[in-house]
């Protein structure tokens, strides 16, 4: 077991320390470099100056020691011959012994100053550059601290505030920029949820409500007979059933946006069949041609999900039809996948209203509205397609009505058994 005594000097010693932050690792950096770069150049320029000092040790003589005699005007530098008996020697070899100590003494001398200076020279831009750097790192990462001191500052109260950085286009406007958008995608995301809460909640309470009123209105009537108890009682129950109807929806919209962890394959063609079938009163009773031509297309997925899309898509079309409407379902391998198209007569609707309808709680026009829609089915179909991979394209059609267009994803062609699937965060 280790002693205590250096771990408490390290805990004591370490607020002593800088911060190890960017500014400071920048600031480092650009100090090494530059010390590292004045070094190679101090060294290159030592180097040239020995050499320098050492070629003159190689240089002729003039006659007579090189200077001009009395009266003499120096002329233009021209070769000069060796004197005689001194030939190809240098001026160190022709010096005497003292003069020759004395020359090197004084090389060595120059040399050492050069050194010296030129180290003094090197710490003292050394330092220059690492004051410089932090400056500079500091202007550089200035972006960048805006970006966290609003990072710290933004709430959900405060999404609609965006960092608008100004400047070159660079990796930090670029950084700004994402963060910006990030923002924006926040803020629809929020104010879509809290929409969601807030048409929920009254879509819940207003079962709720009626139940009540029929529940009071029905002790209050001093003449109530077994009849009309019973027909309150059974008004509460319809009540009760749509309740249970929008929370049901409500599940199954969760579910759908919580993604697949485990997808097996379903033959889609089978799956819309069974649909059909199982609608078929329905469209009878609202006085709409069901038609499904279905052929085998094997999709991966929640079998369970896909049904319940396919459920909504058909009720959809149903409600939002015409007396003597169609209804047609169709199922067909197209491009790589399972592809589901559901297609109705119906009122015409705007091209723009067209997303519009995947928003929770959104009803357009009353002749969309008079069939009991919760205003859930599309979302449900939006969240279940999403879960699955698949495209979800839809389109209104000229003369009234709308064609929705699914494409479910094959199973992979190594095995038919489960596959595991985790979605990421969306």
């Amino acid at each position: 077991m280790s002693p205590p005594l250096p771990r408490l000097t390290g805990r004591l010693a370490r607020p002593l320390l800088p911060r190890r932050t960017v500014r400071l690792k920048l600031t480092l950096l650009y100090g090494a470099l530059f010390l590292l770069s004045g070094a190679a150049l101090l060294t290159v320029t030592y180097l040239l100056v020995l050499n320098a000092n050492g070629s003159l040790s190689g240089v002729q003589p003039a006659p007579g020691g090189g200077r001009p005699r009395e009266g003499e005007t120096a002329g233009p530098a021209a070769p000069v011959p060796p004197p005689q008996g001194h030939s190809g020697e240098s001026v160190r070899d022709i010096l005497p012994g003292p003069a020759r100590e004395l020359m090197e003494l004084q090389r060595d001398a120059v040399l050492h100053d050069l050194l010296v200076q030129s180290a003094i020279a090197l710490a003292l831009m050394s330092m220059i550059s690492i004051a410089l750097g932090w400056v500079v790192a500091g202007r550089i990462l200035r972006p960048l601290r805006t970006v966290i001191a609003a990072a710290r500052d933004i709430s959900a109260t405060s999404l609609h505030r965006r960092l608008a950085l100004e400047g070159p286009s660079d990796e930090l406007k670029e950084l700004g920029d994402t963060f910006d958008g990030l923002l924006g995608r926040l803020e629809s995301s929020f104010e879509a949820q809290r929409r969601f809460v807030a048409n929920a909640s009254h879509e819940l309470r207003t079962p709720l409500a009626r139940q009540r009123t029929l529940g009071q209105l029905a002790l209050s009537d001093p003449d109530a007979d077994v009849a009309s108890l019973r027909a309150a009682h059974e008004r509460i129950l319809a009540a009760g059933a749509q309740q249970e109807r929008l929370i049901e929806a409500l599940l199954t919209l969760a579910r759908g946006n919580a993604g697949i962890e485990v997808r097996r394959p379903f033959d889609l063609g089978r799956l819309a069949q069974e649909v059909v079938t199982a609608r078929r009163a329905d469209a009878e009773r609202w006085l709409v041609t069901l038609r499904c031509s279905p052929s085998a297309a094997v999709a991966a997925g929640h079998r369970p999900l896909a049904e319940r899309l396919v459920v909504n898509l058909v009720d959809n079309a149903l409600r939002h039809n015409e007396p003597h409407g169609w209804v047609e379902v169709a199922v067909a391998e197209g491009s790589g996948r399972a592809v589901l198209t559901v297609a109705n007569s119906g009122p015409v609707v705007p091209p723009g209203a067209v997303d519009q309808m995947f928003q929770p709680f959104q009803r357009l026009g009353d002749p969309r509205t008079n069939r009991d829609g919760l205003g859930l089915g599309l979302s449900i179909v939006q969240a279940i397609a999403v879960a699955h991979d698949a495209t979800l394209g839809v389109e209104a059609r000229p003369e009234g009505g709308l064609v929705f267009t699914v494409g479910f994803p094959h199973p992979p062609a190594h095995g038919s058994g489960p596959v595991s699937h985790r979605r990421g965060a969306r």
